[in-house]
C-alpha cells in the first residue's frame, strides 16, 4: 500500500521548475520597469515667438555694420563681366535700378548682405557672378542729442564714443536735467526701436563708467527734465518789491 503523504521526485522537480520560471519572469519585468524614462525633446524653432524682438538686440554690439540708406550710392564691379560695371544710387523708396535685372530693394542691408542680394539677382542671367561692392557716397555716422543738454542737435561720430562723451559734445547737462534717467534710443529695424534707461548720476557719483554704453550710428540721447525743472515756471519771482517792511 502506497503512503499518500510521500511526494514523488517527479512532482518535486516540476514544482522547482515552475518556481524558477516564475522568478525569471519577475526579474525580467523588474528590469523592464526600471528603464530610463523618455527624455523631453528640446523645443523646436517653430515654438519660438518670431514676432518678439531679441531682448539684447543691439545694446551689446559695439561694432555694427553700416546699413544702406536712401541717398547712398555705391560702385558695382563684375570681375568676369565688366560690361555690367556701374554706379547706382539708392532711391527714396530704398530701391536701386540695376543694369540687366531691373529694380531691387537694398535699403537696410549691410554691404555683405547687399553682395549676396546682387549675386542672387545677377545669377539669373550670369553664371556664378563675382561682384564687389564699394560704398561711394553714404550717410556719415552721427548721433542725436535732445532734451536738457546745452546744445541739442545732430552730431557726427568719429571713432568709438560713449553716452557721456556724447553728452559732453552736446554741451553737457543743463541745470534742470535729470541725470538719473537718461534715455538711449536705438533703432532695431523698421518696426522696433529699443530704449534703455541710463543712470548717469549714479555712474558719475561712484566713478564707475563700465556701464557707460558705446553709441551706434543713428542713436538718439534724450535727457528729461527734473521735477523742479518742470514746475519752475510756476514759482513766484521773489524780488525786493515783493516784501513788506516790518514795523
Amino acid at each position: 500500500m502506497v503512503n499518500k503523504n510521500l511526494v514523488s521526485p517527479t512532482r518535486v522537480l516540476l514544482v522547482l521548475l515552475a518556481m524558477s520560471a516564475l522568478s525569471a519572469a519577475q526579474g525580467t519585468a523588474a528590469i523592464t520597469n526600471t528603464s530610463a524614462p523618455p527624455t523631453t525633446p528640446p523645443p523646436t524653432a517653430s515654438s519660438i515667438d518670431e514676432n518678439k524682438p531679441a531682448s539684447d538686440s543691439g545694446f551689446h554690439s559695439r561694432t555694427p555694420r553700416y546699413r544702406i540708406e536712401a541717398g547712398d550710392s555705391f560702385d558695382l564691379s563684375f570681375e568676369l563681366s565688366p560690361e555690367f560695371n556701374q554706379t547706382v544710387s539708392v532711391q527714396p523708396d530704398g530701391f536701386v535700378t540695376l543694369r540687366g535685372v531691373g529694380d531691387i530693394k537694398v535699403a537696410g542691408e549691410t554691404v555683405p548682405e547687399l553682395t549676396v542680394t546682387l549675386k542672387q539677382a545677377y545669377g539669373k542671367i550670369l553664371n556664378a557672378p563675382l561682384i564687389s561692392v564699394v560704398l561711394k557716397d553714404f550717410e556719415k555716422p552721427y548721433f542725436v542729442a535732445d532734451g536738457q543738454v546745452a546744445k541739442p542737435g545732430k552730431y557726427e561720430m568719429h571713432g568709438d564714443m560713449t553716452l557721456t562723451q556724447a553728452v559732453a559734445i552736446a554741451g553737457g547737462f543743463q541745470s534742470f536735467a535729470k541725470h538719473s534717467q537718461v534715455l538711449l534710443f536705438r533703432r532695431v529695424d523698421d518696426q522696433w526701436t529699443e530704449a534703455k534707461l541710463i543712470d548717469v548720476k549714479k555712474m558719475e557719483k561712484e566713478g564707475n563708467l563700465r556701464e557707460d554704453p558705446f553709441l551706434h550710428p543713428g542713436d538718439m540721447i534724450f535727457v528729461p527734465k527734473s521735477t523742479m525743472g518742470k514746475i519752475d515756471r510756476f514759482l513766484p519771482n521773489m524780488s525786493m518789491g515783493g516784501f513788506v517792511p516790518l514795523h
